[in-house]
C-alpha cells in the first residue's frame, strides 16, 4: 500500500534517474539535461509540496553518484511497560529516538549512538523489530528521498534521561498516554507495532 501522492513518487523518481544519470554521464550534453529533469523534479516539489524551491535545488545539488535510500534508525526502549520517547527542538513534538545513519555505523551501533545522544541512556540493541518504506506509512510532511526506517529493541544499560542540543525533554510513556508525535519521525500506529513487537516475546522482523 502507497500512502504517498503519485506526483511525489514521480518528482521522486525522476530526481533519482537524474542523479545516477550524471553519475556515469560521459558527455557534457547528457549532463546538462540530467540537470535539466533534476530541476523539472525541483519544480515539482516546490509547486506541489509548498516547499521553498531554492532549498529543494539546493538540497538536490548536494547528492551524487548512485541514487539509494537512504536509512533512518529509530529505538524502541521500555522501562516499566512504558517507552522512551523525545521532545524534539526543532518541532516541539515527540519521537522514539533516532534519526540517520552515519557513514562506518553499523545499524545497531547508529541507533545506540543516536539513543545516547538524543536521550542520555546507555543501551543495547537487543533485535530488529522492522525495516518500513516510509512510503507506506502516513507521515506527513512528503519528504524529497526515498528513506527506509529500521526500527530496533533496545534494552538500558545505564544513564539518565538528559535532554540534548536536539532534544527539549526525555521521558517514558504509557501507549494510552501518548504526547503529540512529530508525523514526519513517528506514526502512532508504529509505536503501537513497538509495544506489541517489543513487550510481547520474539517475533520475525516486519517490513514494507
Amino acid at each position: 500500500m502507497i500512502l504517498e501522492p503519485q506526483w511525489l513518487r514521480w518528482a521522486r523518481e525522476l530526481q533519482a534517474l537524474a542523479q545516477t544519470g550524471s553519475h556515469f554521464a560521459t558527455s557534457e550534453y547528457d549532463r546538462e539535461r540530467y540537470q535539466r529533469i533534476s530541476e523539472i523534479a525541483a519544480e515539482i516539489f516546490a509547486q506541489q509540496g509548498d516547499i521553498d524551491g531554492s532549498k529543494i535545488r539546493t538540497i538536490f545539488a548536494a547528492q551524487s553518484g548512485y541514487a539509494t535510500p537512504k536509512v533512518d534508525v529509530r529505538a524502541a526502549v521500555f522501562r516499566d511497560r512504558k517507552i522512551l520517547l523525545v521532545q524534539e527542538r526543532s518541532d516541539n513534538l515527540w519521537t522514539l529516538p533516532g534519526g540517520w545513519a552515519d557513514v562506518n555505523d553499523s545499524p545497531s551501533e547508529a541507533v545506540e549512538k543516536e539513543v545516547s545522544q538524543e536521550s542520555g541512556f546507555q543501551v543495547r540493541t537487543e533485535r530488529l523489530l522492522a525495516v518500513f518504506d516510509r512510503a507506506k506509512h502516513p507521515h506527513d510532511p512528503p519528504f524529497p528521498f526515498h528513506i527506509y526506517k529500521m526500527f530496533f529493541l533496545c534494552g538500558i544499560e545505564s544513564g539518565e534521561a538528559t535532554p540534548s542540543m536536539e532534544t527539549a525533554s526525555v521521558d517514558f510513556f504509557a501507549l494510552e498516554a501518548l504526547p503529540p508525535l512529530s508525523p514526519s519521525r513517528i506514526t502512532s500506529g508504529q509505536i503501537r507495532f513497538c509495544f506489541e513487537a517489543g513487550l510481547n516475546g520474539p517475533k520475525p522482523a516486519a517490513f514494507d
